[in-house]
């Protein structure tokens, strides 16, 4: 069910689940999905017991009693099953694996859903999954979920720059709205622009100063009030009710559901237990006061959020696909001199009320010159977002190439572009790298971690734009 549900609603429409509402059945009481095919577990690579995820069997199960799993009797009770499974599994394993360097834990938890990662897709799914309108939503009586999302870099501040159409992120607060979670435009929209332009002159006999206005309005996300938004009610000053773990998994995806380190992360027929490490205190007052420290965390249902370069969640590889293509950018907040600018409405060609989607226009480097071939072999557009006064943020990006276009090669172009049009860079506030594998194959569905976000290629294949893919996709 959970590796079919993160495949298909990208595409999802009317009437389909969102993420949350299929992950809040999984993690009910009867922990149907997780009813195991037989009353023992086999560690060969992908036959790990794992349930059917065609609707049809889901209902069925859904529906039969005969599938509803005993709950512990205690948090005792789980524990001591969780200590019994990792113990088999290190005996399983310690002929095969070298030795575990984590230390013993030294904590426990326990949880419905794990959510391991803190940005924008983890965040948007713990806060949906954790609201009390979420069990309504899916029509029973349980209790809100009790959800855990853990990330030793939680207080880490968010880098990228999200821009996104207005009728889009309307959308997201409605859905948001909802669940009963607010995201007002006064915390989370930085700046909204009515006017989007493009410029595509140079090519197709288009001239280079001809501009394409589209009336649809165009918003940059102010990435620390929606961070503050999805954060919780006692961190931040947030409105969401999971919980925060500062500490990070240490596993890896050797095989289908097998992991190494040996015991650092085990499935059985009720859940997943993982042991989490926390990071030790290495600079400022505090530096080695504090040792790393590892708490096992029990879990029904554990949701990877961790980006492209997950290591928990492998990817398909029985069919064949073709290697990710890249997007690649480099961009920057800069302050501008304008002191030998009369028209203060307009920082170059670009329009201060617009915000500039495109300028793919190649006639700042030299005709036949080597700089215009590779122009044309591997194009980038500058993408310009005027924000106050003299402030804008510049982004030079290669949409898709394979191999990658280099943050180099961004950086030289952006500024050849900005010097070749005028634009005088005072100040550099802030730059960002930007690194998207377009593509590639889904992950492996028969897989017991859950992949989310960048974990799960939950980007469009055409753009690149991932925000607000995951936000719906939650």
């Amino acid at each position: 069910l959970t590796m079919k549900v993160s495949a298909s609603f990208i595409s999802a429409g009317p009437g389909v689940a969102s993420m949350a509402s299929a992950l809040l059945w999984a993690t009910s009481s009867t922990n149907a999905f997780l009813a195991p095919s037989s009353s023992t577990h086999s560690f060969g690579a992908r036959s790990t017991p794992v349930a059917s995820s065609s609707p049809s069997s889901i209902a069925s199960r859904a529906s039969s009693s005969s599938c509803i799993l005993p709950r512990p009797n205690s948090r005792n009770d789980l524990h001591e099953r969780t200590r019994s499974s990792i113990q088999t599994s290190t005996s399983l394993y310690s002929s095969s694996s070298p030795s575990s360097p984590i230390s013993s834990p030294t904590a426990e938890d326990e949880c419905d859903v794990l959510v391991l990662g803190s940005g924008p897709a983890a965040r948007a799914i713990a806060t949906l999954l954790s609201s009390p309108n979420a069990v309504d939503a899916a029509a029973t009586s349980s209790p809100p979920l009790d959800v855990l999302l853990a990330d030793s870099n939680y207080d880490r501040r968010w880098i990228p720059n999200y821009g996104v159409w207005q009728d889009e992120w309307l959308s997201i607060r409605d859905l948001f709205f909802s669940f009963g979670h607010s995201l007002d435009d006064d915390d989370c929209i930085d700046r909204t622009w009515s006017k989007t332009d493009c410029y595509f002159g140079g090519s197709f006999d288009i001239p280079a100063e001809e501009r394409m206005r589209l009336d649809r309005a165009y918003c940059r996300i102010d990435r620390d009030g929606l961070r503050r938004c999805l954060s919780p009610e006692n961190d931040e000053g947030g409105k969401a009710r999971y919980r925060v773990l500062r500490a990070r998994h240490v596993s890896k995806a050797t095989s289908i559901n097998i992991y190494s380190p040996a015991g650092s992360l085990v499935h059985d027929d009720e859940g997943s237990t993982i042991l989490l490490q926390s990071k030790p205190f290495s600079s400022g007052e505090d530096r080695g006061k504090e040792p790393a420290t590892t708490t096992r965390v029990r879990a029904k249902l554990i949701i990877d959020c961790t980006g492209h370069e997950s290591r928990l969640v492998l990817k398909d590889d029985r069919d064949s696909a073709p290697p990710p293509g890249y997007q690649i950018a480099y961009g920057m907040l800069a302050k501008l001199n304008e002191d030998s600018i009369p028209d203060k409405t307009r920082c170059g060609p670009y329009d201060k009320d617009a915000m500039t989607l495109f300028d793919y226009r190649t006639d700042h480097f030299p005709p036949d010159s080597l700089e215009a071939s590779k122009a044309e072999t591997a194009p980038t557009f500058m993408y310009v977002m005027p924000l106050n006064d003299n402030r804008v943020f510049f982004e030079e990006t290669s949409l898709v190439a394979r191999p990658a276009v280099s943050f180099r090669e961004c950086k030289d172009r952006c500024r050849t572009r900005l010097e070749y049009l005028g634009i005088t860079v005072e100040d550099i506030e802030e730059e960002e790298y930007c690194y998207i594998p377009m593509g590639g194959p889904l992950p492996a569905r028969d897989q017991r971690v859950v992949g989310f976000g960048g974990a799960a290629a939950m980007v469009h294949p055409s753009t690149g734009y991932h925000l607000c893919r995951a936000m719906m996709g939650a």
